[in-house]
């Protein structure tokens, strides 16, 4: 391990508080207060650093967080100008990773920060690499792709620990393309349940049975073929399918209008973003999950491990996915979930066959999973916080 302590840091002991800088490319994700709130209750004290993307109002004020500008979305030329205009400045660089045990940068763009920081500074806080998706760009054979993986590459050298969100991350991409000598810590997007003792009464059943089966996808929308694919079974059927939407719809993907895209599909209703506090009632007026995303078939949408798996089974909602890519590994190695191969050849039928009798037993497949698959307890997070902060309990 990296010497701990210097002039620029300190060390910190066993009894202060670790002091954790946070650098993420979103600031308006849900993944990155959910992220917060992590790092808060195990205990640390932390600094946000990130950009604000398209229109996103900034954080809530109590985040005290650094804003470094405004991104868009898809447009990965204007976020390295971002990037390269924020190297400009070495003072505010050095400044922002003064007297910190660790900083924990999600993405290339923020680790590509972090580490000029850290280099500026002189500090040997440690340097912890988050990734919860990996970029089509970052896989690539073109000369922008080698170049990226070139920087990454020499990035990686200096990272102390390799954040995921999937196993699959792992071997689909560093152990193939990115090799690190970094420990790895598998970080999945499990619900925040900081009591330490989740629920374990079973969530109540949807609010009417079926058919028609009502479809909840939610969260982050940015796959035009399960739009599509939905929404031509929903206007064919009416009587066997209904779906509510629920997130933030791509703009990259859907324009800006997304509302106009789901109101040429009868069937689907979009009802906008949601808080956490309104995953009970969003879920509970559902009877299954989509969990299914062709948004980057073959590449990251087979490797990662979406929120609605764990939201959508902590609310005892069984998940629509396809078994060969890793949302239906997970799903089939605990005997849950309604799997297919091919979904466009699939659907339709497995809805047809689906009873009142055959989803009470999914439903009860999900109630059986053990809760430590889905939630992430107050333990959890003061384990984080000692892998990223390496500090003695």
């Amino acid at each position: 391990p990296r010497r701990r302590g210097n002039a620029v840091n300190p060390p910190t002991t066993a009894s202060a508080q670790p002091r954790i800088l946070y650098m993420a490319p979103d600031l308006s994700d849900p993944a990155v207060a959910r992220r917060l709130t992590m790092l808060k209750a195990g205990g640390a004290k932390v600094t946000v650093s990130g950009f604000l993307r398209g229109n996103a109002p900034p954080p809530p004020a109590d985040w005290k967080a650094e804003s470094l500008g405004r991104t868009q979305d898809a447009a990965l030329g204007q976020r390295a100008l971002m990037v390269a205009w924020r190297l400009l400045n070495p003072v505010a660089l050095r400044r922002r990773v003064r007297s910190q045990d660790a900083v924990l940068a999600r993405n290339l763009e923020m680790l590509v920060l972090a580490w000029c920081g850290l280099l500026l500074a002189g500090s040997d806080a440690r340097l912890c690499y988050e990734v919860l998706d990996i970029h089509r760009v970052m896989l690539g054979d073109g000369l922008k792709s080698r170049l990226l993986r070139r920087v990454e590459a020499a990035l990686l050298k200096r990272v102390d620990l390799l954040v995921i969100s999937s196993k699959a991350f792992d071997r689909a991409y560093f152990q193939r393309l990115q090799p690190l000598p970094a420990p790895r810590l598998l970080l999945e997007n499990k619900v925040l349940s900081l009591d330490d003792a989740p629920a374990s009464t079973p969530p109540p059943p949807p609010q009417s049975e079926g058919p028609p089966w009502r479809i909840g996808w939610f969260g982050m929308l940015r796959c035009r073929r399960s739009l599509e694919l939905l929404g031509r079974l929903a206007a064919s059927r009416p009587g066997l399918v209904q779906v509510d939407l629920r997130g933030r719809p791509s703009p990259a993907v859907f324009g800006d209008d997304f509302s106009a895209a789901v109101a040429q599909w009868p069937g689907l209703t979009y009802h906008g973003p949601y808080k956490a506090s309104d995953l009970p009632s969003a879920y509970g007026a559902v009877h299954l999950v989509w969990a299914i995303d062709f948004y980057e078939a073959g590449q990251n949408s087979d490797w990662l491990l979406p929120n609605r798996l764990y939201e959508g089974a902590a609310h005892g909602r069984p998940l629509l996915a396809l078994r060969g890519v890793e949302t239906g590994r997970w799903l089939e190695e605990r005997g849950a979930g309604i799997l297919m191969d091919d979904v466009e050849s699939e659907l339709e039928t497995t809805l047809d066959k689906m009873s009142m009798e055959r989803y009470r037993l999914s439903r009860d497949a999900v109630d059986g999973l053990a809760p430590a698959d889905l939630f992430a307890t107050r333990r959890d997070c003061r384990e984080l916080v000692k892998a990223l902060t390496e500090l003695p309990e």
